[in-house]
């Protein structure tokens, strides 16, 4: 019998020291972002910094196909709730821009200035946004906070507009922290300030799924141990209640990586985000 134990929660939640050659990361990621954006703004097909409610941060990109859109994806970024914005991620968009769908990319005010609670009602009022400014189906991804995030509008107690909530067709959470109990034991928890009030709130795995829910959780098979248990455990748990769940380990995928998928109008992960 093999026993597992963790006793360092830092280490199991610190992908950047595990992984080979991190420190291009976020870097790599910015130029491709940058000219993503600048030639849909050159093509008339980006709206930047669309204001969805009063904070310096309430802000999200719009990104439009070349004719009209079949519908609207939400990406939400990562980095623990603490770190990066929307101008990090714009070239995730290209799979489903390519594909014809409009794609929204929201900030959020990040902790230590507000709650994780309160980040989950910037991300609602952000959906609410772009879904009045395009029209038909709506699916949502977000990579690690962000896979939280996204997860988090499609529970019973999603603080989305109920005709928002019926436009939903699908759920991507890339590497998503869908357990919160954990970071209670992590040093990141002094600029989190979960407590277990909130964590138990706030986590998708211990809330009901939306009726009609229907969620992948995606995750690259070189994660964390705990990023690939928290990959397994939402579509784990909501299979029980009804929902409609799938679970992918990409191969020779990490942590960062494992988004490029999105770039790509011809990737499973594209697919698998646009299929109705």
């Amino acid at each position: 019998m093999l026993e597992y134990r963790i006793s360092d929660w830092d280490d199991a939640y610190a992908n950047g020291v595990n992984i080979a050659r991190s420190d291009r990361w976020p870097e790599a990621w910015i130029k491709p972002a940058d000219a993503f954006r600048d030639a849909l703004l050159s093509a008339g097909r980006a709206k930047l910094d669309l204001a969805y409610g009063e904070r310096p941060r309430n802000r999200m990109d719009l990104f439009l196909p070349d004719g009209s859109a079949k519908g609207l994806v939400v990406f939400v970024h990562g980095g623990f709730w603490l770190q990066t914005d929307k101008s990090v991620w714009s070239h995730l968009a290209a799979g489903a821009v390519a594909s014809s769908y409009a794609v929204a990319m929201p900030s959020y005010t990040l902790c230590p200035e507000v709650r994780i609670g309160q980040i989950v009602t910037e991300v609602a009022a952000a959906i609410g946004e772009a879904a009045k400014r395009v029209e038909g189906p709506l699916m949502l991804t977000g990579h690690s906070a962000g896979g939280h995030l996204a997860s988090r509008m499609v529970t019973a107690t999603s603080p989305l507009a109920p005709h928002v909530q019926q436009r939903i067709r699908n759920v991507v959470s890339i590497s998503g922290l869908h357990d919160l109990r954990p970071l209670l034991s992590t040093t990141m928890n002094e600029k989190l300030a979960l407590d277990e009030a909130e964590a138990m709130a706030e986590s998708p795995a211990l809330l009901r799924p939306m009726e009609n829910a229907r969620i992948t959780c995606w995750a690259g098979a070189s994660e964390r141990a705990e990023f690939l248990r928290q990959n397994a455990l939402l579509a784990n748990i909501w299979t029980g209640l009804g929902a409609t769940t799938a679970t992918v380990v990409e191969p020779n995928k990490h942590h960062f990586d494992v988004l490029d998928g999105l770039t790509d109008a011809a990737h499973p992960m594209t697919r698998t985000l646009l299929s109705v």
